[in-house]
């Protein structure tokens, strides 16, 4: 998978918004081994402290969870999957349709814009 870090903002938080983004799309599946704090520095190419910042920020966010034994895995949680998924949802929706707005759309043309862009239908 690949890593796209930037300069603009803090790496550690990147590489949770991106940890987070696999977690809730299953490409880490729920109750899964979550890889090591090394194996996923290596990866992304990072210092292995500011992975570490990454994944405690994960835990807190209560989305891996640390056991002894097996290190660390993917929550269960499918509630807490999904409340963050959602979360996630809604900003994107938020920044579209600030965005829009930065353009000169209003509520009813963003509406409008969607239904008439909808690659789904």
């Amino acid at each position: 998978m690949e890593w796209k870090l930037t300069s603009d903002r803090p790496i550690w938080l990147q590489l949770k918004e991106e940890l987070t983004r696999r977690i809730v799309t299953g490409d880490y599946p729920m109750g899964s081994r979550f890889p090591t704090v090394r194996e996923l520095a290596a990866e992304a190419g990072v210092n292995p402290n500011t992975m570490q910042r990454a994944l405690s920020e994960l835990e807190k966010d209560g989305l891996v969870e640390s056991n002894r034994t097996a290190g660390r895995l993917v929550t269960s949680d499918a509630q807490r999957v999904e409340e963050v998924r959602s979360q996630l949802a809604e900003q994107l929706m938020e920044a579209f349709c600030q965005g829009m707005e930065g353009l000169g759309y209003t509520p009813a043309q963003i509406q409008q814009k969607l239904k008439e862009e909808n690659p789904y239908e």
